[in-house]
């Protein structure tokens, strides 16, 4: 079966409506371009800092090299990855296994607007971003006899990865991994798995969670 990643809580939102009239904001903001109407906190961290969990907001960045990193991995061009996505705001999104994301990051800021505003991405009547409608714990419950785990610093060490992925063949494997900067996971997400696992005695980004997750499960099942 397929490994299922969940990129959870990522920093992907519209510039909120109460900081719009902020200088650091009004500066860049167009309607005529895409880009510019997402929160990216490169540009706009004096107008954050007046939000609630700012530390987990306003950073595509991180969405956009997990998703380079993912969809151009062997596991996915193997057909053996399902990737979702799911923002702050929780907006749930699955990404076609053959989307080709932009190396440009200012187009892919515009394609992540694009998609918030509009819904969903599409060509041709084919989805290349899907919305996924309820909750991450419904989203969950449709995979059958599955096994959840949450990647956190704070989790079980794991210290042989090979013990992660074995029944494969039976199992569905879901890895929640967080696509935010700072903090913790919320409650929410945290109530979505007591299997809590940690790949590193050190705090990764999450680019590097997804790379090694990845990894092992194409190492495991001899994907390269």
């Amino acid at each position: 079966m397929p490994l299922i990643i969940i990129l959870a809580e990522c920093g992907l939102e519209l510039i909120p409506k109460q900081i719009r009239n902020h200088p650091a904001v009004k500066k860049n903001i167009s309607s005529r371009i895409y880009s510019s109407q997402l929160l990216d906190n490169a540009l706009h961290f004096s107008a954050m800092k007046k939000l609630k969990n700012y530390e987990k907001r306003g950073r595509p960045d991180i969405t956009h090299v997990c998703l380079l990193n993912a969809l151009g991995s062997p596991l996915n061009k193997n057909g053996n990855l399902i990737l979702y996505i799911h923002t702050i705001k929780n907006k749930i999104f699955k990404i076609n296994p053959e989307l080709r994301i932009a190396r440009n990051y200012n187009r892919f800021k515009g394609l992540i607007a694009k998609l918030l505003i509009d819904g969903s991405i599409e060509i041709k009547g084919s989805y290349l971003i899907e919305p996924i409608r309820g909750t991450l714990k419904e989203l969950i419950s449709k995979f059958e006899n599955s096994e959840v785990y949450l990647s956190s610093s704070k989790g079980k060490s794991i210290d042989n990865y090979r013990d992660l992925f074995q029944d494969a063949l039976a199992k569905n494997y879901i890895v929640i991994i967080g696509g935010f900067q700072k903090s913790s996971f919320s409650e929410e997400i945290t109530n979505l798995s007591g299997n809590q696992i940690s790949i590193s005695r050190y705090p990764l980004d999450a680019w590097i969670v997804v790379n090694k997750i990845i990894t092992y499960y194409e190492l495991t099942h001899r994907i390269h």
